[in-house]
């Protein structure tokens, strides 16, 4: 410290040689970081811990990285660092890319002209499809917008640099391209399924919507769009068969669907119970449990595009005979043999044993080897099949059953819920019941997110194709900007279906699948972000009001756009008989639902806003192009890249350190400081009792009632809202939404009768 003081201090510069380490030029360079945030930053806070952190011989990287962590660290303090900590990342990529040539004096021309090289560098190291460079580069250089670069908070920037910035992995390991560049890289590989004369248009319309972060597609489209090996998709579904061959066959595909970075649900109910008799060598079958173990450690093995690990998740009907030992997968305790610490389970429930539940009645287990037609049915017809079988048990003329109460397992399935959080819960017959495509298949199971909800089978395996709106960047002046929604949809919808053609498909099911029935899940991420700046609390009418609303301005879009993109490049294959070919949409379904279960769906009405008489009309003119629409994906990562909350939940704390694979992040809620700004209630005492809460302001006296109703974080709102609005969202939807229980009792009656009133 005194030597730096008294100029006594050597620093390494870039090109070896060493030079007295000079504060000024610390202030200088912070001058031009803070620009436009002066008065919300201090400077001096920063220059001081600087003088701690340098030593006797520090290279001037490792001076830029301090003063990134620096100004990390103080992100608590307010949001304006999160923002000065991007534009420190920005300007080291600039430095990997341009190294000795970068010139401040024309920053934005070397800009324009990386992207250019990097395009060209990745065809040339055979990275980037080679019609990436058919394109008119000059055109898109143009069209780039580096000021967009400050839309982006230090957790984005940090997550877009270290894991999705095409790097040259054989060659330096250095990024070939900067953020815009990275935008604009996507438009190009989602629109090489454009006519050639209008890739480059298209591929400008892709990156407005995209670089303004009105829409962000999902990850794999993002790490792989415009590479050799263009694996877009996200999920992936798919169903074993009961034979030793599929299941192998089975770990095979997962493998390389994970090895592309797909996330996978796969649907295990048709494999025969333990106990049951394999006819073909004469021995008894020890169930599903130990091809679950597989499963788990093919899972584990991979890693998806050596980016994030693998994922998977396995479904079961909970009429299956080996379903309480499907239970304890999770456990940490029990035989390791017959757990699976890295793999999801979820159970695919009907409403026959809701109904059970609800009455107190009796449960039976089955072998599906001896109850073929369950996996294949669902609704009144399902119940018809199963209590069929179930007479015959009572006869004795079934080999694997047992019988038990409905809320007994009920009790287990709620207990390890509570305990592991699995297996989660998810409903067989509302999937299957408001399916679009219920004339060619079942839905089996959802997917890793439990958000899709598409046919598969052994011949199948069905992918979606994920993007979100964002509806931070959607808002004007506090009120949701109608025309922007349409238009970002109308964006989105055209490169959701370009995914499909441009998709490379790791399996040949997947293709089949994908091809015939073209399906795309459109989602929305910043629901609360959206609500904060129209000051609506989450657990509020109000809040519910809005989910039902704004979704049906999605919804309705959505599908006109599909219409019209059937108009032009002609119908999915399997669109007759389809419920849109029949005029039912996703609205209409609810009726449907209650007349299978013979019962009115409470608190969720059947109308809308809007006229859709045009919609009906246009897809009974010009039918659709995609057998679905919609699906509300996790957004957990791409949240990350455009600071908004992510999906519809609720925020999860007010201030927190989260952590991933690139580090530990501060994350503090950017409008609860500006609303405390506005009274004059932020300072430093404020922040220590906000960090002594844990992020909570319920405790806080010196904070209005208002702002404590306002600000509730995740665990201080009733699960009940979430399930309100989820449900005035989704009969909007033709997929379903992934959606959280948020559970912060110890009750387990409570958690079950959260789950009993979804």
């Amino acid at each position: 410290m005194e030597k730096v003081e008294e100029g006594g201090l050597y620093i390494t510069k870039k090109n070896g040689s060493r030079a007295r380490f000079d504060l000024n030029k610390i202030r200088k360079s912070l001058s031009y970081y803070t620009h436009g945030y002066e008065k919300d930053i201090n400077v001096d806070q920063i220059v001081n811990q600087i003088k701690l952190e340098v030593y006797e011989g520090m290279t001037t990287k490792e001076i830029k990285k301090a003063l990134v962590m620096t100004v990390r660290a103080l992100i608590e303090q307010d949001p304006a660092y999160s923002y000065i900590a991007s534009r420190m990342v920005l300007s080291q990529v600039n430095e990997d890319l341009l190294k000795d040539k970068l010139d401040y004096t024309r920053i934005d021309a070397q800009y324009r002209e990386c992207f250019t090289a990097g395009i060209l560098k990745g065809v040339e190291r055979g990275i980037f499809d080679e019609r990436m460079k058919a394109f008119d580069l000059k055109r898109l250089a143009a069209a780039l917008v580096p000021k967009r670069d400050e839309l982006f908070m230090y957790l984005g920037t940090q997550t877009v640099y270290e894991r999705y910035l095409v790097r040259d992995a054989e060659g330096d390991g250095n990024i070939i391209e900067n953020f815009q560049g990275f935008w604009m890289r996507i438009a190009m590989g989602v629109a090489l399924a454009e006519k050639e004369l209008d890739r480059t248009t298209r591929a400008i319309e892709f990156y407005e919507a995209m670089s303004t972060l009105r829409f962000t597609p999902s990850s794999p489209t993002l790490f792989h769009a415009g590479t050799k090996h263009p694996q877009l998709s996200s999920c992936y579904l798919n169903t074993v068969g009961d034979s030793l061959e599929n299941i192998f066959k089975v770990y095979a595909d997962n493998a390389q669907l994970s090895k592309w970075a797909g996330g996978i649900g796969t649907n295990w109910t048709s494999v025969r119970a333990s106990g049951s008799l394999v006819k073909k060598s004469g021995i008894k079958s020890n169930g599903i449990i130990p091809f679950l173990k597989v499963a788990n450690d093919v899972t584990v093995a991979i890693n998806r595009s050596g980016r994030r690990r693998g994922a998977t998740c396995a479904y079961l009907e909970n009429w299956h005979f080996d379903v309480e030992e499907f239970l304890e997968l999770r456990k940490n305790t029990g035989d390791e043999r017959r757990r699976t610490h890295d793999m999801d389970t979820a159970l695919w429930i009907s409403d026959l044993f809701m109904k059970r539940v609800r009455e107190d009645g009796e449960w039976t287990l089955f072998s599906p080897d001896e109850v073929p037609e369950l996996t294949e049915t669902y609704g009144s017809t399902f119940e018809n099949y199963y209590t069929r079988y179930e007479a015959r048990a009572k006869e004795g003329k079934m080999k694997i059953v047992k019988h038990m109460k409905a809320r007994d397992l009920w009790r287990k399935m709620v207990t390890m819920l509570y305990e592991t959080g699995h297996p989660w819960i998810t409903f067989k017959d509302p999937s299957n019941i408001r399916s679009p495509q219920d004339h060619v298949g079942v839905v089996h199971n959802s997917n890793l997110c439990t958000e899709i909800t598409l046919n598969n089978s052994e011949e199948e395996t069905a992918v979606c194709n994920l993007g979100s709106l964002n509806f931070q960047r959607l808002m004007i002046n506090g009120k949701f900007d109608v025309d922007a929604v349409a238009s970002t949809t109308r964006t989105a919808m055209r490169m959701l279906d370009n995914v499909i053609d441009v998709n490379f498909y790791p399996t040949i099911e997947a293709k089949r699948s994908n091809f015939r029935h073209r399906p795309v899940g459109l989602g929305l991420m910043g629901f609360h972000d959206a609500l904060y700046m129209m000051n609506i609390n989450f657990d509020s009418d109000e809040a519910v009001k809005f989910a039902d609303e704004s979704m049906e301005l999605i919804s309705y879009q959505a599908i006109i756009d599909s219409s019209d993109l059937a108009r032009e490049r002609g119908a999915y294959e399997t669109f007759k008989g389809s419920k849109w070919d029949r005029g039912i949409f996703p609205v209409d379904t609810l009726t449907l639902l209650e007349r299978e279960r013979g019962m009115t769906i409470e608190g969720t009405t059947k109308q809308g806003r809007l006229d859709w008489t045009p919609v009906k009309e246009a897809v009974k003119l010009y039918v659709m192009r995609n057998s679905n629409c919609m699906a509300m994906a996790p957004t957990a990562t791409i949240s990350n890249i455009v600071g908004s909350v992510p999906t519809i939940e609720p925020i999860y704390k007010n201030i927190y350190v989260k952590a991933n694979m690139n580090g530990d992040f501060i994350i503090i809620n950017p409008y609860l400081v500006n609303d405390l700004k506005a009274l004059n209630l932020w300072d430093f005492e404020m922040i220590g009792l906000l960090k002594y809460h844990d992020g909570s302001v319920r405790d806080i006296p010196s904070i209005p009632a208002d702002l404590k109703d306002k600000y509730k974080e995740v665990f201080q709102i009733d699960p009940s809202w979430l399930i309100k609005s989820a449900a005035a969202r989704g009969k909007w939807v033709d997929q379903s939404q992934s959606l959280n229980i948020y559970f912060a009792g110890t009750s387990g009656r409570e958690l079950a009768n959260i789950y009993e009133y979804a």
